[in-house]
Order: C-alpha cells, then sequence, then structure tokens
C-alpha cells in the first residue's frame, strides 16, 4: 500500500460512494488522512445527521459548509436566463460549482496536498467538479472512476469493511438533493420501461383532488421577491415555493437524458419552486419584451443552460451571455400570477409598468389601432405577405410543367403564349 501521500480532502456526503472512498483513499492511495468536506446547498437535515454520524463512525473531521444563500442566488440567475435542459431546470448542475468551490476552499486552508470524489467516470458531475479543481495544484483524485468500481463492488466492500452506507436509501437509489431539486437515479429505474414507484418522490404528492391554488409571484429586475405580496429572502422564497407546488404535484419530470459524455440515462427529477418561478419568468418576459428581443434571448438562454449543465458558469462566454440577460432584465419588473392545479402550473395574469402592450391597441372593440394606424392600412401589408411564396411556387409548378412537354407531354398549343408567374405573355418560338 503506498504511504505519506499527506491529506486528501473529500467532498462528502455519507453515501455509500463517499464512505466507499474514505477507505480507498488510505488503502489504494496512501493518504495518510482524509478529511471530509459536507457543502450545504440545502439538503434535508437528516442528510446532514447521517454524514456526521458516518464521519464520525469512519474517524473522519468533517467540514460543514453553508452555501445556500450563495446557491440560491445563482438559481435566481438561472430564472432570469429561463434555464433548463432539455425540459428540466438545472438543480444539480447548478449546485456543483458552488460545492465545488467551497470544498476547495477548505481543501487549500486545510494545506491538503490533494482532493476527490466520489463521482463514476459516466456521469456529469465529475466534470463539474474538475473544472473548478484543476485550476489548483492540488492533485484530483477519482476513486470510483479511476478503479472502475460497480455500485453492487461498493455495497459488497462496505458490508466487509462493516462500513456504514444507510446514506441515499441504503445504496439502492442514487439521490442528490438541492434546493432547488431533487434527482433519483439508479437501480431498477435504470430500465426505461420500469414505472416507478410512488415512494420515490418526497417533494411532490401525487395530483389529487386538492383544490387549486393561486399565486402571486413579484419580480424585480427579473429576480423574483416577494409570493403573494410577502417579501422573501431568496432561501425562504425557494423553500416556501417547493411546498406549496409540491403540495399540488407540480415539478415532476421522468425522462431519458443526454449527458456531456454521450450516454443516454433516464432520470427521475422533483423541482416545484423552479417549476413556478420559470413559468413567471416567462410569462412577465412575454409581456414586457419585444419580439425580437424575445426570440434573440431564446437563443441566449439556450446557451447560458447549456454552460450551467457544463458547470462552467464562470466560463468568458457564460458571462458575456449574461450581460444580454442582465440587459433585458432590466424591465422584467412586475407581478404574475399562477394557477397550481392538478400537477400543472400555469400564469393566469401578469402585469407590469414596463408593458409592451396597449389594450385599445388590440382590442376588438376598437375601431382603430393606434398612433394614426386604421385597420385598413392593414390591406397593404395583406397584399405583401407571402408575396415571394407565391411567386416561388407558380415558377416552381411553370418549371414543371415544362418539363412535363420536354418529355412529350401535351403542353400549350403550336403559336400559343404561355404566361410567366409574373403575367407577361411570351413566344412559345414560333414564327408569327
Amino acid at each position: 500500500m503506498p504511504e505519506g501521500n499527506g491529506t486528501v480532502a473529500l467532498a462528502f456526503s455519507g453515501g455509500l460512494d463517499t464512505t466507499v472512498c474514505v477507505s480507498l483513499l488510505k488503502e489504494e492511495y496512501g493518504y495518510d488522512e482524509v478529511i471530509g468536506v459536507t457543502v450545504d446547498v440545502g439538503q434535508p437535515d437528516y442528510e446532514f445527521e447521517e454524514a456526521e454520524e458516518t464521519a464520525e463512525a469512519l474517524g473522519v473531521e468533517q467540514y460543514v459548509v453553508d452555501a445556500r444563500e450563495e446557491f440560491a442566488d445563482l438559481c435566481l440567475q438561472a430564472v432570469k436566463a429561463n434555464a433548463d435542459y432539455q425540459g428540466y431546470p438545472l438543480g444539480t448542475a447548478l449546485a456543483r460549482p458552488v460545492i465545488a468551490k467551497a470544498i476547495l476552499s477548505v481543501a487549500e486552508e486545510e494545506g491538503c496536498d490533494g482532493i476527490a470524489h466520489g463521482c463514476t467516470g459516466k456521469g456529469n458531475d465529475q466534470l463539474r467538479f474538475e473544472a473548478i479543481w484543476r485550476d489548483s495544484d492540488l492533485e484530483v483524485i477519482a476513486p470510483v472512476r479511476e478503479l472502475g468500481l460497480t455500485r453492487e463492488w461498493e455495497n459488497e466492500y462496505a458490508q466487509e469493511k462493516g462500513l456504514p452506507v444507510e446514506g441515499g436509501d441504503g445504496g439502492r437509489y442514487s439521490i442528490d438533493t438541492n434546493l432547488w431539486s431533487r434527482s433519483i437515479e439508479g437501480s431498477e429505474l435504470e430500465d426505461p420501461s420500469t414505472i416507478p414507484d410512488d415512494d420515490i418522490y418526497k417533494w411532490t404528492d401525487n395530483p389529487s383532488g386538492k383544490e387549486s391554488e393561486l399565486v402571486e409571484v413579484s419580480f424585480e429586475e427579473g429576480v423574483p421577491v416577494a409570493v403573494d405580496g410577502e417579501d422573501l429572502g431568496s432561501v425562504e422564497l425557494i423553500e416556501q415555493l417547493n411546498e406549496q407546488a409540491g403540495a399540488h404535484g407540480i415539478g415532476r419530470t421522468d425522462m431519458m437524458e443526454d449527458r456531456m459524455l454521450g450516454l443516454k440515462v433516464r432520470e427521475n427529477y422533483e423541482h416545484p419552486a423552479a417549476t413556478v418561478l420559470l413559468t413567471a419568468h416567462d410569462a412577465l418576459e412575454g409581456l414586457v419584451l419585444t419580439q425580437e428581443e424575445r426570440q434573440f434571448k431564446a437563443q441566449v438562454d439556450q446557451e447560458w443552460s447549456q454552460k450551467a449543465y457544463q458547470g462552467l458558469v464562470d466560463a468568458p462566454l457564460t458571462g458575456a451571455l449574461e450581460a444580454f440577460i442582465e440587459d433585458t432584465n432590466e424591465r422584467a419588473t412586475g407581478t404574475v400570477t399562477v394557477k397550481l392545479e392538478g400537477g400543472h402550473c400555469r400564469p393566469v395574469s401578469r402585469e407590469s409598468e414596463y408593458a409592451v402592450y396597449s389594450e385599445s391597441a388590440a382590442s376588438f372593440n376598437e375601431e382603430d389601432v393606434t398612433g394614426g394606424i386604421t385597420q385598413q392600412d392593414a390591406t397593404g401589408v395583406a397584399k405583401y405577405h407571402g408575396f415571394q411564396s407565391r411567386l416561388a411556387n407558380r415558377i416552381l409548378e411553370d418549371a414543371r410543367k415544362g418539363a412535363t412537354v420536354a418529355d412529350g407531354g401535351s403542353g400549350t398549343d403550336d403559336g400559343e403564349a404561355s404566361t410567366h408567374a409574373n403575367g407577361d405573355a411570351v413566344s412559345d418560338g414560333s414564327e408569327d
């Protein structure tokens, strides 16, 4: 066994992967000491209790870093960008850079020689962690990936070594929870044809006959600041909406996700607050942004979401994209009321002093439009609308008729002029 490699900081959750990594970092990599760093991004209390108990049982010194505010702020930045990946709100992806930075900070403060995670070589998190860590001078270690371990092997190893593996549902599922989302994967869920049991969900109730509920969300420059008129901090606001919307079964996603390495995997997510806030923000932007801004911002948002999914929230491109997002969101101030009902969230009203909207101009009960524009003025527009398409279709039709004549089919009679799409008569080539 290698010896004398000093101290390594391990991203520590107390689950199966990180529990096994503690022993492996000593036995296989020769580290004298392993310190565990647990970063609070909104996990439930019992996860911290389990992590503490596991760390104590393993004889590992544990550091707990509270990063909830930082993470919540990043989540609300994601709201400005209407961020999702293949249809689900980014949760784990947003949390990883926050966690990675906190762990690196502890590792450097404690004079560690290495920094480690328990990710496999098949997922995204290894890339998100290491995008941060590889900018440091510390050795980066990934025992599960480097040793090619399976979950079955880890469970057997933990049993042989007498290691506690209660975290993460006893190792059956891989569960990641934070303020913004809860993900569940692994075990029988890896089969796309398997219908999950309802007990995999903890944040969302089954949609039932629960009476619908109206919730008003207030925004200032794209940031949600209040719910039903009550000002709330970012953490409290997200927690409250998770509870409110989760009671209506809102925010479940069961999907086939394309990971960065090209693997397609089955994922289950819960994200009640994220669903509400993204729905409300999109509705507000629809009111205050011009058509051109909305169309272009959709491209910017998609690119921002892609960088966030990759864990590259500090990339130069991400910052450039955010400049446009911030500029457009200066007018995203107002309120949106959403209806929570039967597992669905939809906007039912919106208002803002920056609304790019004129009720009288759009109303069917008003004769004219606005600013001297009348309904009759649209006649000229209607004549031009689709002109080029109609012209192209006529030319194509004439060309096809010409091909029929060339093939020996019937065409125009000798001496009869044909007509081009522009209406000009032309000779077919016969003499007068």
